[in-house]
């Protein structure tokens, strides 16, 4: 498992606080994501994840911009999407963008599509929310069609038909890796089968061996296909310090701040200590000193046979100085001890 495991970390560009404890400017955001992401590649990262969203509280609404001066900065580090939200996007735009920013990083890009966890972009973009299903549908099976063909011909239910259509560029050396991001439907898990494409599963809360029977639902459903079983990936948050205690005082503030912003919004309490700490030591905040860290991400791997993870490592107001701590510590101590876990 070792050799071929592969570890990431993503960031939705949390907008952060700076040296006077004031929130930063959106702009501000995107340029430490960038230095961020120069940052893990120069520790090992294997890949580095921009998510999507469109509210004051995250800066990035067009990761593949941010992705591409990222490319810019790099030279081996995969870059891809932590979700792109392809139910309120355009198939073809979505590929065109992703295609272009395989080239500009030459065969460095791979892209999560998704649902996602926010709907801001359905009345942004001026999508029907009751059509939330259909939508995600029609559209993931237009973009695996240009996956899979430099011509395609389609017909769906949410746009008008193409015939002999080719899209520009096309991947060089391809087929765009593509994941699909999962956080917790059985429906969601056997869609990603039927269409074979590689599962992402996002677990944001509780144990994560409880996604064992998704696991075994997604091999079921390639054997059932009579297909080799693809890929599995782990999203999860966490954050890394020097030492266990250093890790729980830095990330609580900021976890707890973005948690109680959003739960204000879907009717969730605010989020206590106790829980927070629950969820450190049982769940599935992978926060801690390197060896606690890298002891979870093991254990995480080994009870649900993935062959990725993938650290949210962004959390709130939390710092850019401490991010940048995180993602050293993480590619210089953590993955190297997960390796010799795993072996």
């Amino acid at each position: 498992m070792a050799q071929h495991f592969e570890f990431g970390l993503d960031t939705f560009g949390d907008v952060t606080l700076g040296p006077d404890n004031q929130p930063l400017t959106h702009a501000q955001v995107i340029r430490n994501v960038i230095e961020e992401g120069a940052l893990a590649d120069q520790v090992g990262v294997d890949a580095f994840g921009v998510g999507e969203h469109h509210r004051p509280d995250f800066a990035v609404s067009a990761p593949e911009v941010v992705l591409a001066a990222i490319a810019g900065r790099t030279k081996r580090i995969r870059l891809g999407s932590a979700v792109t939200v392809l139910s309120s996007d355009d198939p073809i735009r979505v590929f065109e963008r992703f295609s272009t920013l395989n080239a500009a990083s030459n065969g460095r890009a791979e892209v999560t599509v998704g649902r996602g966890s926010f709907i801001e972009s359905f009345p942004l973009f001026g999508f029907d929310l009751s059509q939330y299903e259909v939508l995600f549908e029609d559209k993931l099976d237009l973009f695996v069609a240009l996956l899979r063909s430099d011509t395609v011909t389609w017909q769906g239910q949410t746009r008008t038909p193409l015939k002999n259509q080719r899209v520009f560029p096309p991947i060089e050396g391809g087929p765009l890796r593509t994941w699909v991001g999962v956080g917790g439907s059985p429906e969601s898990v056997v869609r990603a089968a039927r269409y074979e494409l590689p599962l992402a599963l996002a677990i944001i809360g509780g144990d994560p061996a409880r996604f064992k029977p998704y696991v075994d639902l997604y091999h079921r459903a390639f054997a059932q296909l009579g297909k080799p079983v693809l890929p599995i990936a782990v999203h999860s948050p966490g954050y890394i310090a020097d030492t266990d205690e250093q890790a729980r005082e830095d990330y609580w503030l900021g976890y707890k701040a973005m948690h109680d912003k959003i739960g204000a919004e879907r009717g969730w309490p605010p989020m206590e200590r106790a829980s927070f700490n629950q969820e450190v030591e049982r769940g599935a905040l992978h926060v801690g000193a390197p060896e606690t860290v890298a002891n979870k991400i093991a254990k995480t791997a080994k009870a649900l046979g993935i062959v990725r993870f993938d650290l949210k490592y962004s959390a709130g107001t939390l710092p850019h100085e401490k991010l940048m701590r995180c993602i050293e510590l993480y590619g210089t101590k953590v993955i190297p001890l997960v390796r010799e876990m795993l072996a």
